[in-house]
Order: C-alpha cells, then structure tokens, then sequence
C-alpha cells in the first residue's frame, strides 16, 4: 500500500516518512547544540588563562574574520534560495545555488585553515595556554561540521543528478538547508563573543 501523499503541504513534507525524519533531524540538533554549550562554556572558563602566550587582543584580526563571516553568511542567504528553488520544482536553480553555497563554505574552510596557519606560525598553538586550546577546540569543531556539510551536500547533488528532485531529494536537501543554518547561527556566536568580544578587551 503506497503512502499517503499531502500534495497541499511543501514537497520535502508531503509524506509522513520525511516529516518523521525532518522531526528526528530537529531532535539530533538538540544535541549538536549541547556540544556547542559545552564548548563554549569551556572556552569562557578558560578564555583568560592564556600562560605566557598571545591573548585574543594581540592575537585576533577583524579583516580576516568579517571575510569568514560574510562568506558564510551569504551562503546561508543562497541556501535559503536553493530551497526556494525546491519548492518551485525548479531543480536547475536548487543545484546552482546549492553549489555557490557549498563553494562559500569552501571559501570560509580555506580562510579558517589560513587564519590558524597564521596563528601557529605566530607561536599560537592547541598547546601554547589554556585558552587557545579551548579556541582552536571550539573554531575546530565548527570547522569540521562545515567541511562534513560541504562533502554531505556533494554527495547529495549527486542524488540529484541521478534520481531527480523527488520527496526523498527534497527532504534530504531541505535537512542539510536546516543543518547549514545552525552551522550559520554558531559562527554568528563565535564572532560576536569570541573574536569581538576579544578584541574589544
């Protein structure tokens, strides 16, 4: 018996299976949120034992930063039109503006990677205080579900290539939209609290 299909709602919600799996994405959030609260409260702890190494205010620039923030931040704004693109049915939108958006996030990895460069090469490293291991910790963790984002949306394209846009396609790619958000929504923490809040100290 073929599942019962609500054509009224958005296509990534018409059958009870993707709603169940959306909802079930929500609840994994729960805890990708826990482990973000647990880092950046360890990150406050520590922020001011900084040994003989630099501290945030020596250390932090605002240019490399506002790139980084401006890169991930509009591909937030082209994911959210990737998804617009969804719901339209028009898949040759959603798969060129999925692509500019997994390029800014490659973007934003590439500046990161070149910032902690920056800052080994300074004698700033995971080892150097307690608060930079706390901050390359914190950042590092970002960064990794950014670059596991950009090769889940890769392979997602490649879904789409093959199958077409489909309830299960369009779930999937809504899932990732929601998961690239709350990638968007850390970062906009991080840059307000840590790296501004460091600078202004």
């Amino acid at each position: 018996m073929s599942e019962h299909v609500d054509t009224s709602l958005p296509l990534e919600y018409q059958t009870e299976e993707d709603r169940l799996k959306i909802f079930g994405f929500w609840v994994l959030l729960a805890a990708e949120i826990t482990l973000f609260a647990t880092l950046f409260g360890t990150y406050f702890t520590l922020h001011h034992q900084v040994a003989n190494g630099p501290t945030q205010h020596e250390l932090f620039e605002l240019k490399g930063v506002m790139i980084e923030t401006i890169l991930l931040l509009v591909s937030s704004f082209t994911c959210g039109l990737a998804v617009f693109s969804m719901r339209n049915g028009k898949k040759n939108a959603l798969l060129f503006w999925f692509i500019i958006t997994l390029l800014l996030g490659a973007g934003f990895i590439f500046f990161e990677v070149t910032e902690f460069v920056s800052y080994v090469h300074d004698g700033a490293t995971i080892q150097t205080s307690a608060f930079l291991s706390a901050f390359f910790v914190l950042l590092g963790t970002h960064g990794g579900h950014v670059s596991f984002g950009i090769l889940w949306g890769i392979g997602l394209i490649i879904q789409l290539l093959t199958r077409g846009l489909t309830h299960s396609t369009a779930r999937k790619f809504f899932i990732i939209s929601i998961y690239w958000h709350f990638l968007d929504v850390i970062w906009i923490f991080i840059f307000t609290f840590v790296y501004l809040g460091g600078m202004i100290k």
